[in-house]
């Protein structure tokens, strides 16, 4: 599971504690995403003072709201930048909003950094049948390119830990590299 698997699993899990009434929970949402959010609201807002005072009405209205959301129709972090959004046009709206703030037409340009369901079910696909493949190599050469490219690991780090010259390990990386290359294509 890659970084921003785990971090998504983690917020998606606090959700759902918030929404059961997890007072603890909040804490760890807000440490997770008040950046992101406080910059969709300052980019909305252009105030530094009313981005802030909109933030904590998304925290407040996180708070008496978290049991609506629902891990299964949306990521948690797509969920609350709705919210942020939501929030900072409505302080334009209602006019709460001191000088230097941007039209609330510029709302609608803000980017959704989530990618596309269907690009998500292409790199699902893809990293199970890399999965698949490196399954398929004897055990030395996967455990070695597991450690390689998803571990961080140097050639040299990786040849001193199986105590083998520096050379074998190549080898055994650029063989293994091979075998997935061709498993990986016959799978296309």
């Amino acid at each position: 599971m890659s970084e921003a698997d785990t971090a998504r699993a983690q917020l998606t899990d606090a959700m759902v504690r918030l929404g059961q009434g997890e007072r603890s929970a909040l804490e760890q949402i807000y440490r997770a995403t008040n950046v992101k959010l406080f910059g969709i609201c300052l980019r909305i807002l252009g105030d530094r003072k009313e981005a802030e005072d909109a933030l904590q009405d998304v925290y407040v209205n996180l708070w008496r709201r978290a049991d609506r959301f629902d891990p299964t129709r949306a990521s948690p972090i797509s969920w609350l930048a709705t919210f942020a959004r939501n929030r900072a046009v409505d302080r334009l709206r209602v006019g709460k909003v001191r000088g230097g703030a941007v039209p609330v037409e510029a709302a609608a340009e803000l980017p959704d950094a989530m990618p596309l369901a269907e690009d998500m079910l292409i790199d699902a696909e893809r990293s199970a049948r890399v999965r698949t493949c490196l399954g398929e190599l004897d055990e030395r050469t996967g455990e070695a390119i597991r450690a390689a490219f998803y571990g961080g690991h140097t050639y040299a780090e990786l040849a001193e830990a199986k105590d083998v010259p520096l050379g074998t390990m190549k080898s055994w990386i650029r063989r293994g590299l091979a075998k997935l290359k061709a498993c990986l294509e016959k799978g296309e």
